[in-house]
Protein backbone atom coordinates (compact mmCIF):
# COMPACT_ATOMS: atom_id res chain seq x y z
CA UNK A 1 0.00 0.00 0.00
CA UNK A 2 2.57 1.90 1.27
CA UNK A 3 4.70 1.38 -2.40
CA UNK A 4 1.18 2.22 -4.37
CA UNK A 5 0.94 5.41 -2.53
CA UNK A 6 4.47 6.41 -2.96
CA UNK A 7 3.56 5.83 -7.16
CA UNK A 8 0.64 8.58 -6.88
CA UNK A 9 -2.56 9.48 -4.59
CA UNK A 10 -5.07 7.57 -5.02
CA UNK A 11 -8.95 6.28 -3.05
CA UNK A 12 -9.17 3.66 -1.21
CA UNK A 13 -11.58 1.70 -3.55
CA UNK A 14 -8.83 2.46 -6.32
CA UNK A 15 -6.11 0.63 -4.01
CA UNK A 16 -8.61 -2.28 -2.94
CA UNK A 17 -8.59 -3.10 -6.92
CA UNK A 18 -4.60 -2.36 -7.12
CA UNK A 19 -3.94 -4.75 -4.60
CA UNK A 20 -6.72 -7.33 -4.83
CA UNK A 21 -7.86 -6.55 -1.06
CA UNK A 22 -11.32 -5.87 0.44
CA UNK A 23 -12.66 -2.27 0.83
CA UNK A 24 -12.94 -2.99 4.83
CA UNK A 25 -9.49 -4.10 4.94
CA UNK A 26 -7.88 -1.45 2.90
CA UNK A 27 -10.11 1.10 4.80
CA UNK A 28 -8.23 -0.51 8.20
CA UNK A 29 -5.18 -0.70 7.07
CA UNK A 30 -5.28 3.25 5.83
CA UNK A 31 -6.55 4.09 9.48
CA UNK A 32 -3.69 2.74 10.95
CA UNK A 33 -0.91 4.10 8.61
CA UNK A 34 -2.73 7.32 9.58
CA UNK A 35 -2.51 6.88 13.03
CA UNK A 36 0.79 6.23 12.65
CA UNK A 37 1.38 9.51 10.60
CA UNK A 38 2.57 7.74 7.29
CA UNK A 39 -0.47 8.72 5.29
CA UNK A 40 -2.52 11.44 5.15
CA UNK A 41 -6.04 12.01 3.65
CA UNK A 42 -7.15 14.55 1.60
CA UNK A 43 -10.89 15.59 1.68
CA UNK A 44 -11.89 16.00 -1.90
CA UNK A 45 -15.98 16.78 -1.67
CA UNK A 46 -17.68 13.46 -0.51
CA UNK A 47 -13.80 11.37 -0.63
CA UNK A 48 -10.62 10.68 0.64
CA UNK A 49 -7.31 10.64 -1.36
CA UNK A 50 -4.53 9.32 0.33
CA UNK A 51 -0.99 10.27 0.07
CA UNK A 52 2.26 9.70 2.15
CA UNK A 53 2.36 12.12 4.85
CA UNK A 54 6.20 13.47 3.74
CA UNK A 55 7.53 12.49 -0.15
CA UNK A 56 10.77 11.00 1.95
CA UNK A 57 9.11 8.16 2.74
CA UNK A 58 8.78 6.86 -0.80
CA UNK A 59 12.13 7.45 -1.60
CA UNK A 60 13.49 5.52 1.51
CA UNK A 61 10.64 2.86 0.62
CA UNK A 62 12.22 2.79 -3.16
CA UNK A 63 15.62 2.51 -1.74
CA UNK A 64 14.41 -0.24 0.42
CA UNK A 65 12.76 -1.97 -2.18
CA UNK A 66 15.84 -1.51 -4.12
CA UNK A 67 17.95 -3.06 -1.57
CA UNK A 68 15.70 -6.07 -1.39
CA UNK A 69 15.67 -7.01 -4.86
CA UNK A 70 19.51 -6.76 -4.92
CA UNK A 71 19.74 -9.28 -2.24
CA UNK A 72 21.64 -12.68 -3.96
CA UNK A 73 19.07 -15.72 -3.24
CA UNK A 74 21.94 -17.89 -2.51
CA UNK A 75 22.84 -15.40 0.81
CA UNK A 76 18.51 -15.87 1.52
CA UNK A 77 18.79 -19.66 1.42
CA UNK A 78 22.21 -19.87 3.65
CA UNK A 79 20.90 -17.36 6.04
CA UNK A 80 17.61 -19.48 6.68
CA UNK A 81 19.43 -22.55 6.97
CA UNK A 82 21.24 -20.37 10.27
CA UNK A 83 17.78 -19.26 11.23
CA UNK A 84 18.21 -15.44 10.45
CA UNK A 85 15.18 -15.19 8.65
Amino acid sequence: MLLALGQAPAYPAELADLLGASRQSVSNHLACLRGCGLVVAVPEGRRMRYELADRRLGHALADLLGVVLAVDPQHCAAAQARGCC
